[in-house]
């Protein structure tokens, strides 16, 4: 394939090919067809466990025709078993593209810079790209626009807050970004969003109030306060993250009609309350749902463009 494109960060589509992929990923949903995948194999190689964005891959590949193969990490070892460039170069002999999901940002790069098939960021530390694609899509089914929306996300400026930041950023969005000092979106993720919210007229808005950023939000959105790898840092988070727990309480300060998300799993007791997830409020499980229809979205574009 000449010109490969890869999908390692959310600004690898133009604001315009983003919206796009929401689009199709939301007719694929209402059962438009596509074969976009007949005859490909596509392989799936993952470092850290998944329920999400295994099933959502597979099931995704499948309904496009394609022929998903799983790698767990213990039958590759990318990096340690095996270089990750040989990797990249035997897959891209043989499948027709590749989604990794890692730890380190470094081996993502380092995989797509050898390889010759696209390949996409199904997570690493430094973004959550396909996370954010049905983000968006699960925005706009419910408020009926992704511009001028208003998003609240409180808690850790991770992977996925820096995903999220790009896409509201790219697609005319308000986001305000609640999080205690030491755990704030990164500098360069808040420098990233300024051009592109001048084009889109989107903002970003950085604070410590979880109530001041929920107040006035269409969305409020949280992820967990601890994340795989960050285990011995448990003890310091529980203690930094104290008071920014989202419940019925905080959503009671937010305008009637306000939706919660979350990208799960979650953990209840810490950044959400008991039974947050089943509230008339929560939209979190048709967020997970749209991870399969925005990733098989992202899939068709990519191999019907060009």
């Amino acid at each position: 394939m000449s010109n490969v494109r890869h999908f390692l960060s959310v600004t690898d589509l133009a604001p315009s090919e983003l919206r796009e992929v929401i689009a199709r990923g939301r007719a694929l949903k209402a059962g438009e067809p596509s074969g976009a995948l007949a005859g490909k194999s596509i392989a799936i190689l993952f470092e850290k466990p998944s329920l999400r964005t295994k099933l959502s891959f597979e099931v995704g590949i499948s309904r496009l025709g394609g022929h998903p193969i799983y790698f767990s990490p213990e039958e590759v070892g990318l990096g340690k078993r095996e270089p990750v460039q040989d990797v990249a170069r035997v897959m891209s002999r043989m499948a027709d593209a590749a989604v990794i999901r890692t730890f380190d940002h470094n081996i993502i790069e380092e995989f797509s810079a050898a390889a010759t098939i696209p390949v996409i960021n199904a997570l690493t530390d430094g973004e959550h790209p396909c996370q954010t694609l049905a983000d968006l899509q699960t925005i706009e089914e419910s408020k009926g626009s992704l511009k001028g929306v208003r998003v609240a996300y409180i808690g850790d400026g991770n992977n996925v807050a820096i995903s999220l930041a790009l896409g509201m950023a790219s697609t005319g969005g308000h986001l305000t970004i609640a999080s205690p000092p030491g755990y704030v979106l990164p500098e360069k993720t808040a420098s990233d969003v300024v051009p592109l919210n001048a084009a889109s007229g989107g903002s970003l808005k950085l604070i410590t109030d979880p109530v001041e950023a929920v107040s006035g939000a269409d969305i409020v959105y949280t992820d967990v306060w601890t994340s795989m790898g960050q285990e011995e840092e448990r003890r310091a988070r529980l203690e930094a993250f104290k008071g920014y727990q989202v419940n019925p309480e905080l959503l009671d300060n937010a305008p009637a009609g306000v939706c919660f998300m979350h990208d799960l799993p979650a953990h209840p007791g810490e950044e959400i309350s008991d039974g947050l997830l089943i509230d008339p409020r929560s939209i979190a499980f048709d967020q997970a749902e749209n991870r399969l229809h925005s990733q098989a979205g992202l899939l068709h574009y990519m191999f019907t463009q060009g």
